[in-house]
């Protein structure tokens, strides 16, 4: 009886120990999305001037934005109505959301580091590239105390890199995570060999900053375009309005979708094979 329990036992263990995995993916998942915001999203890796500049610049085009729905609730109010004004004026706030939620982050994070001191990494270099999924930084790998660590690094700064294994000093602002110059210590023996980069890599560079645009874009022009058509009455005008503003925007974004996964195919298929 007592082997038939242990037995029972370790069939039971090995029962739940694949559920308790499962459990945890979703929260890890979650914790990478909300640290890659604490880092700045889209804008890590980048100067904190230039992420103060972008920043600005998203202000204007809010301001805009904020602009042309009083000028919608204005001008379709006096020709359509309250309803069909109040349609078309829903898709000038896309563009003001889409800004808040991919700079805001950047910009708050680039105002910190401003104003607190660099620190320094130290650690043996892993690897280096001149080019990442980020448009315009390349890529560092270094072992540190904590473990493996990725930087976002200017081409520039990547040229006194070697190619072999030796250790390197990082100046790194706290929040973006933007290295301000990389000092190797030791001698550079080998030197760094870069392949061409792939035009697929190019590609996917653009797709992060072209798919917002698009999208917002796709839900004006559909939104706006319908509000504007003589159709009666008032109300299913207002609702056809936005149906059309968010199917445009549900089909780019599904066609941006289906691009990003063809082309993480394509890089992945350009990985060699161990």
């Amino acid at each position: 009886m007592g082997k038939k329990q242990v037995r029972q036992v370790r069939q039971q263990i090995r029962k739940v120990q694949p559920k308790a995995a499962g459990s945890n993916a979703p929260g890890a998942t979650r914790k990478q999305r909300e640290r890659y915001v604490q880092s700045g999203g889209m804008l890590q890796g980048y100067a904190p001037g230039y992420v103060i500049r972008v920043g600005y610049f998203s202000l204007a085009v809010a301001v805009l934005c904020v602009v042309m729905i009083a000028l919608t609730l204005v001008l379709i109010h006096q020709i359509y109505g309250w309803p069909d004004a109040v349609a078309a004026a829903l898709a000038w706030i896309l563009p003001i959301a889409l800004l808040a939620s991919f700079v805001a982050p950047g910009f708050r994070l680039a105002l910190r580091d401003r104003r607190t001191e660099p620190k320094l990494v130290q650690g043996q270099l892993v690897g280096a590239s001149s080019v990442s999924t980020s448009m315009g930084l390349g890529m560092m790998m270094v072992q540190t105390r904590g473990g493996v660590e990725q930087y976002l690094v200017p081409p520039a700064r990547l040229k006194q890199v070697p190619g072999n294994q030796v250790n390197v000093v990082l100046t790194v602002t706290p929040n973006l995570k933007h290295v301000m110059s990389v000092g190797v210590m030791g001698q550079r023996m080998v030197g760094r060999v870069e392949p061409p980069v792939p035009p697929v890599m190019r590609r996917l560079q653009l797709l992060p900053v072209l798919t917002p645009l698009a999208l917002a874009l796709a839900a004006i022009l559909g939104d706006d375009v319908v509000a504007l058509l003589p159709i009666e009455p008032s109300a299913l005008h207002a609702v056809l309005a936005v149906l059309a503003g968010t199917a445009l925007g549900a089909a780019v974004y599904g066609v941006s979708f289906l691009l990003q996964r063809r082309m993480m195919e394509e890089v992945q298929a350009l990985v060699p094979k161990t």
